[in-house]
């Protein structure tokens, strides 16, 4: 997910991307903008314009009629300048932050239906930072940006006509300068767009390294790492200061640059019109109104220049929120046309191959199949697949080759939402929110009634420690529950799959946390919990299923025995081994 190198220029695609996905949808707004800002500059040229006739013809001439009219008419005009920035701000600023926040919610729910496989392979915090940070800039595109500098182009167009008129040579002295400074800034936008497409992806992957460090923090105090997790976070953000510095110093070389050059102008215009003065050929009203209009188009340049550094921002940060979207949701698969029926939970494995690296397989031609309402049990050491053939069973994971299928149907033909709304998950990091207990509980299902959550919590024994709190269900339990046991957690995450009331359950590593007496109470409870449905138990401790309808033991990617938990025994192989060493513990 990290950006590559782009040229620094805006694509013509991204161009078209851009006007067609949000300033075309937008247009009568942009376009109130537009005569807004017209308004805007036109009124704001209203000073320098009576300048001519103050210094000529109410000062030099006596023509005191004329002062009161001119009073008037910047007045008014500095009215309506103040009027229409204030009108500019509310309408397209307002608008912006309205279009960034549906764009982070848009970008928030495709990140949400990536397949399982890209959040495996991304940082968390990095794709935070891809959320919130990079559709920051169409602020510029939608709000003032966009029209400021359709409006300070035309400033400086009309300011340009009256400079002409006044002085055609002085005109052309000045703009000397004005096009050296357009060459310097054209050189620096080369420079600053690939800097900020490079500040997205490193503040990202920075963000996303505190986040890690933040949710480890046990972690890393229990290993003494503080000074080495500083050190690290250090060079991130030392990085990202590199970048910004680049930027900086590239803005800042505009800025000056330009101040050089408009200084230089300044100075042409100063000598060459004292000239003209000296030798009767141009009067000092005209040269006030000159150097006052010479501002009104110098200062729309310098400001293009700032818009155009926002703008080059804002099409980095568009093009990486583009990228984002552009990666194809795992619901993308044009196969998944069917939507799944009430499911009796008939699974079944046929020749499935997975493998996360190609070349790779974790999993090499894996079948079995499970009847309605049986318990099939995973057991194998570490790594050997179990985790894989669950995820596949959720259809988090796709099989490379093989299908696996429920009802007879096959998962990858399946509309996720249809199949996924039957499943229950009980994962082996049994993740919570922050939150109540009863908020987590609820979050299987929201429309359960209070009786049907104490019920789940009951055959869960959620009640056996919640009944000595003094706020029960409601106690908050922190980020990712933290203020509980891990007993505590797992039970909670197994009274939240009850509550779903799924055909199919999968239970990885269920009681992997849970002390012995936890362990016992859930054991107690077994029948309850996985009565009348298909229900797939990974677990090292085999104490949990010794009582499952089928034991697959899985090793190497392969089933290696099948059967229940005596005759596995009675076959002295690689079950009875896996049970011995965990029975002389």
């Amino acid at each position: 997910m990290s950006g590559a190198k782009k040229s620094p220029r805006p694509s013509l695609a991204s161009v078209r991307r851009v006007f067609r996905e949000i300033i075309w949808p937008r247009r009568k707004l942009v376009s109130a903008g537009l005569v807004l800002i017209l308004v805007n500059r036109l009124s704001g040229l209203v000073l320098p314009a009576s300048t001519k006739y103050l210094v000529d013809d109410v000062i030099r001439e006596g023509r005191d009629e004329l002062f009161w009219p001119l009073l008037g008419a910047v007045a008014v005009a500095v009215a309506v300048q103040a009027g229409t920035s204030f009108s500019l701000t509310r309408l397209l600023s307002v608008e912006a932050q309205l279009l960034i926040a549906r764009l982070r919610s848009q970008v928030q729910y495709h990140v949400l239906r990536l397949p399982v496989r890209s959040f495996d392979e991304t940082r968390s915090g990095e794709l935070v930072a891809r959320v919130m940070d990079d559709v920051e800039g169409v602020r510029n595109l939608v709000g003032t940006g966009l029209v400021q500098l359709v409006g300070g182009t035309l400033t400086a167009v009309v300011a340009m006509v009256f400079l002409v008129r006044i002085d055609p040579v002085m005109t052309a002295l000045a703009l000397v300068p004005l096009g050296l400074f357009g060459v310097v800034s054209t050189r620096a936008f080369k420079t600053l767009r690939p800097a900020f497409r490079e500040r997205g992806a490193i503040r990202a992957e920075v963000k996303g390294r505190l986040t890690e460090s933040l949710g480890g923090i046990r972690v890393i105090k229990g290993f003494h790492a503080v000074e080495r997790e500083r050190e690290v976070f250090e060079a991130g953000v030392m990085r990202l200061f590199r970048n910004v510095r680049t930027t900086l110093t590239a803005s800042a070389a505009v800025t000056s640059l330009g101040t050089l050059f408009m200084g230089l102008a300044t100075v042409l215009v100063m000598g060459y019109g004292g000239h003209l003065i000296l030798n009767g050929d141009l009067t000092l009203g005209e040269l006030f109104s000159f150097t006052i209009f010479l501002g009104f188009l110098v200062a729309p340049v310098v400001q293009m220049a700032n818009i155009g550094t926002q703008m080059t921002e804002a099409f980095a940060g568009l093009d990486r929120t583009a990228e984002l979207l552009s990666q194809s949701k795992e619901d993308d698969d044009p196969r998944r046309t069917r939507t799944m029926p009430p499911v009796d939970g008939h699974l079944r494995f046929e020749d499935v191959w997975y493998a996360y690296e190609k070349g790779k397989p974790v999993l090499k031609g894996v079948s079995f199949e499970a009847a309605p309402g049986t318990v099939i049990a995973l057991v194998g050491s570490s790594g050997s697949g179990k985790s894989t053939l669950a995820g596949l069973a959720a259809a988090f994971l796709t099989p490379d080759e093989g299908r696996v299928l429920v009802d007879g149907i096959d998962l990858s033909e399946v509309k996720l939402a249809s199949y996924r709304e039957q499943l229950g998950l009980v994962l082996q990091d049994e993740f919570l929110f922050a939150g109540t207990i009863r908020e987590n509980l609820l979050f299987a299902r929201p429309d359960a009634t209070p009786e049907q959550v104490q019920e789940a919590a009951r055959q869960a024994h959620v009640l056996e420690f919640t009944d000595r709190f003094a706020d029960g269900l409601d106690t908050v339990i922190g980020e990712r529950g933290v203020k509980l046991s891990g007993g505590q957690r797992q039970r909670v995450t197994i009274a939240r799959a009850l509550l779903a009331a799924p055909s199919i359950l999968l239970l990885d590593e269920a009681t992997s946390s849970l002390d012995t007496e936890s362990e016992a109470l859930i054991q107690k409870s077994l029948d309850s919990l996985l009565r009348d449905r298909t229900t797939l138990v990974i677990a090292h401790r085999l104490s949990t299923i010794q009582r499952a309808d089928l034991i697959l033991v899985v090793e190497d990617g392969q089933i290696v025995e099948r059967g229940r938990h005596q005759e596995l025994l009675e076959r002295q192989g690689r079950y009875h081994q896996l049970y011995t060493i965990q029975a002389r513990i």
